[in-house]
């Protein structure tokens, strides 16, 4: 009997956190599970969610103005404590595996000399992940970074140039360290 209050609890929460945060969204399709602590920030009319999307605890998604898109596709994974971070443009996807502390970020500061940093404006340029990535656990994925069709993205790497489909890349920066076969 115990199990069973169990699961109707869990049930419950996940409904209920489900409800909440749709309404929030661009497009939140079926089958979306939102794990406790997953922030939706600043503009989250501009995150848009295919079927069957796991995004676990503490991950926080943030569309930082409205003219920055995040698009996740249908049958992506997103781990534990991830930061997807769009000034610009994000688009992640389907059938996608994203391990734990993945921070991906479309943007950064310039760096003139002549004015100072908080002064001066964030550069953006997107980042596309296609169809069926998996990137590890602790990988930072750069502003302009297109990672292709069935890429891995090996742990603790940091991505700033473009990955070619079936490649496996690792390293800071990653490199290509071997292929899908």
């Amino acid at each position: 009997m115990n199990q069973f209050r169990k699961n109707i609890k869990f049930t419950l929460l996940h409904k209920f956190r489900y409800i909440i945060q749709k309404n929030r969204l661009g497009k939140c399709g079926q089958y979306i599970y939102f794990d406790k602590n997953v922030e939706l920030l600043r503009n989250p009319k501009n995150i848009f969610l295919e079927n069957n999307i796991y995004i676990k605890e503490g991950t926080k998604i943030c569309a930082c103005n409205s003219n920055a898109k995040i698009n996740i596709g249908a049958n992506t994974s997103i781990g534990y404590y991830n930061f997807i971070f769009a000034s610009f443009n994000i688009s992640i996807g389907r059938d996608c595996m994203i391990a734990p502390y993945v921070y991906i970020v479309d943007s950064d500061h310039g760096t003139k000399k002549a004015s100072h940093m908080n002064q001066q404006e964030n550069i953006s340029k997107p980042i596309k992940i296609g169809n069926d990535v998996w990137i590890a656990s602790n990988v930072t994925i750069l502003k302009g970074v297109h990672i292709h069709d069935g890429a891995i993205i090996a742990a603790n790497s940091v991505v700033n140039s473009d990955v070619p489909s079936y490649t496996i890349y690792g390293g800071t920066p990653a490199k290509k360290i071997g292929e899908r076969t």
